[in-house]
């Protein structure tokens, strides 16, 4: 005799039903405890015990910093920590073989980033440089048109610091590319004149003290560092009454009148015809005039034996100079006035002395070809405080320097001449390579 089998009923029905009754109660379980966890990373795996809160790290200073959740209409905290401290003297320094830029604050670091500078065809120049302009929808006129945004020229030449692609290596035609988050951070912070020196190798500010280092000299009015009230008689109320008439006249050339009364002893015009747009008129051959705002920048150079003055991308005066062992390097060196001393005479000054040129290689001998002679290494360089004892400065050129000094000021030390890069709207424009 034969047992029935009904539809839906034997061991292999059972083991279906089991089967999918068990795909349900997983999935819903799944459901249930993905309804129940924080989102999570999809490369994140889920925990193997007790799921716990993790405690914020800790700063080695004992700071506990909470993570925020990103929001794209919002500053990230850390371009707000940047901007507080962003207070002081500002300088940005680019390391070549690193492909890295660092923002200094009184010659404090307070934010680095990636950078991508020119290929070997074209490569980024290294010196020291300034912000000369700032445009924050620039477009290449000899690119394409290619956006160029949030950028900060340093050369009238064509290289500038500005938004683009930052790989792992150089990639650019000479400019300095910066990531876009960066980029629109820096923007915010600098302002025309900040100070950039592009170098082979990483170079950091260090702090120097020198007494043949610029100081202040203070009006017969000001006993305690502080101006009197603005008028046009004080070099403070002559500037503050000259800057918004001379914001927009950068081609208009200033003219002095019998009416105007010499409002600074440091301001100059030209006595005679001459071409004074990179150099300025000779300390000797100077009338008074009133200048620019800003700090003032000098420059003395070994290849000229002369020591420039600029102020507000406009040159001042010029004045020889003498330097010991003059067929030995100086080197570069650029020092920033800081901010003034308590003594409100004296100022606190950092140093950047750039990395030496490197030797002219040997050129491989080839049969049957003259082969000329590798060139001679160089004297050493000096130092920064060398360099400044190899200098000897006339003493009216110093008198005359000392009552423009002010924090933020300027001097570069150098071998280097005063280039074709330095002209009009520009600071001093050292090239080493």
């Amino acid at each position: 005799m034969h047992k029935i089998q009904w539809p839906g009923s034997g061991k292999s029905t059972y083991f279906r039903n089991r089967q999918t009754l068990l795909v349900m109660t997983a999935s819903a379980a799944l459901l249930a405890g993905i309804a129940s966890a924080e989102a999570l990373p999809f490369d994140q795996q889920w925990p193997t015990q007790q799921p716990q809160r993790l405690r914020p790290a800790a700063k080695p200073n004992g700071l506990v910093v909470v993570p925020r959740e990103k929001h794209p209409a919002k500053a990230k905290p850390g371009a707000e920590d940047v901007a507080a401290k962003a207070k002081g003297v500002l300088s940005v320094i680019i390391a070549i073989d690193r492909q890295q830029l660092t923002l200094y604050s009184d010659g404090h670091p307070i934010a680095r980033s990636r950078v991508s500078t020119g290929v070997p065809g074209h490569p980024t120049p290294t010196g020291v440089f300034s912000v000369i302009q700032k445009d924050r929808w620039h477009r290449s006129n000899i690119y394409y048109n290619a956006p160029m945004y949030y950028m900060q020229r340093i050369t009238w030449s064509g290289v500038a610091m500005h938004e683009g692609v930052v790989p792992n290596s150089p990639a650019s035609h000479g400019c300095i590319r910066l990531p876009g988050s960066f980029a629109r951070q820096m923007w915010g912070i600098t302002k025309l004149g900040v100070r950039v020196i592009v170098a082979r190798s990483e170079v950091t500010p260090a702090e120097i003290s020198n007494e043949r280092l610029f100081t202040v000299k203070r009006e017969q009015g000001e006993p305690n560092g502080e101006p009197q009230a603005t008028s046009p008689e004080t070099i403070g109320g002559t500037f503050r009454a000259l800057e918004l008439a001379q914001l927009n006249a950068a081609q208009r050339v200033p003219t002095v009148t019998d009416a105007v009364k010499p409002l600074d002893a440091m301001a100059y015009a030209v006595a005679t015809p001459r071409d004074g747009t990179n150099t300025g008129p000779e300390l000797n051959m100077a009338e008074p005039r009133p200048l620019k705002p800003g700090p003032i920048a000098v420059f003395i150079s070994r290849k000229e034996g002369k020591l420039f003055v600029r102020k507000g991308f406009e040159p001042v005066f010029y004045v020889p100079i003498t330097v010991s062992e003059p067929e030995r390097p100086l080197g570069t060196h650029v020092f920033t006035a800081l901010a003034l001393n308590d003594d409100n005479t004296t100022l606190r000054w950092s140093v950047v002395s750039m990395p030496g040129s490197r030797p002219a290689p040997a050129k491989k001998s080839a049969k049957g070809k003259h082969v000329e002679p590798a060139v001679a290494p160089t004297q050493p360089s000096s130092n920064a405080a060398e360099a400044l004892e190899r200098v000897t400065i006339p003493p009216e050129a110093i008198a005359r320097i000392s009552e423009l000094m002010s924090p933020g000021a300027s001097l570069v030390i150098s071998d280097q001449g005063l280039g074709p890069e330095t002209g009009k709207g520009t600071d001093f424009i050292v090239l080493t390579r």
